[in-house]
């Protein structure tokens, strides 16, 4: 299977008998190569992940899907490179948006909505264990909350595959920022897939990961070194955020710092809760 890059948005390409994607025009370094809308099933179709409202990847999933009918569009979570699209692919093709719930952030404190879609207006909101079929195929919503409150990861039972989102990604860690997204509910989540049997993740950045329990063992580990990164850290003394983000992220590219920082901000919250730091003015300190 080849690598899909930038290079190749909207070309359709055919991952399983049942499932095809399309990359969406939106690279960036939040994005790698950009946005992945899936195409589950033949002749019915479900379209995981729209993307954004760009005409261009619009008229794209319209092509690859012509003489077929798009009986849903499911959307994982609402940052605004996964949902806007679902407005106007719904309005040319009428059928109904399905998946996570609108996103409600409470106005206290520091906002994290900017990246997110305040227009979101799903039909059918899925719960944990709901499900939607087609001709030949059935999605069952996963929820995995943490990279935001409202994400769902969608199984396809038929192919033993698992649909990610943002939850776990080909090409990246997952950027987990509050006040919606939470530490302690995103490897809560985590840990619940260690409990699945799926052969397959297809995530909506990166390709697909064949090997997904050795994955998600990774990721959980290298979370659990973050957080043991953080501890050290403090030992030496109070430190704000963005000291601690130089002194553990030093090889990433700078445009990632903030993202890097909101992430150290979520183990600084959950280590908070757990009664092992607590803040200090603008720093953070081992608790007392």
């Amino acid at each position: 299977m080849r690598i899909m890059s930038e290079q190749d948005s909207g070309i359709v390409q055919s991952l399983h008998p049942l499932v095809r994607r399309l990359l969406a025009p939106n690279p960036s370094a939040f994005t790698f190569s950009g946005t992945q809308t899936y195409l589950v099933g033949r002749g019915e179709i479900a379209v995981i992940d729209p993307g954004p409202d760009l005409p261009e990847h619009i008229e794209a999933i319209l092509s690859a899907t012509d003489g077929e009918r798009i009986v849903a569009i499911a959307c994982t979570h609402t940052h605004r490179d996964h949902s806007p699209g679902s407005r106007p692919l719904k309005a040319a093709t009428g059928a109904p948006i399905v998946g996570c719930a609108p996103l409600a952030l409470d106005d206290s404190g520091p906002r994290a909505d900017a990246a997110f879609d305040r227009d979101y207006a799903p039909d059918r909101v899925l719960a944990d264990g709901d499900s939607i079929a087609g001709e030949g195929w059935t999605l069952q919503a996963v929820a995995t909350p943490g990279h935001t409150s409202n994400h769902l990861c969608l199984a396809l039972p038929e192919a033993g595959a698992l649909f990610t989102g943002d939850h776990v990604m080909g090409w990246s860690t997952t950027v987990v920022s509050p006040p919606d997204g939470d530490m302690a509910d995103y490897m809560a989540s985590l840990n619940l897939l260690m409990g699945r049997d799926d052969r397959i993740y297809y995530p909506a950045h990166g390709e697909p990961i064949e090997r997904p329990q050795r994955l998600v063992r990774g990721l959980m580990g290298h979370r659990k070194q973050r957080e043991g990164q953080i501890l050290r850290l403090l030992g030496d003394g109070a430190k704000p955020v963005p000291t601690m983000v130089l002194a553990m992220y030093g090889g990433i590219d700078p445009r990632l710092h903030g993202a890097a920082g909101r992430s150290v901000l979520a183990h600084l919250i959950d280590l908070e809760r757990r009664g092992l730091v607590a803040p200090d003015g603008e720093c953070w300190a081992l608790a007392a």
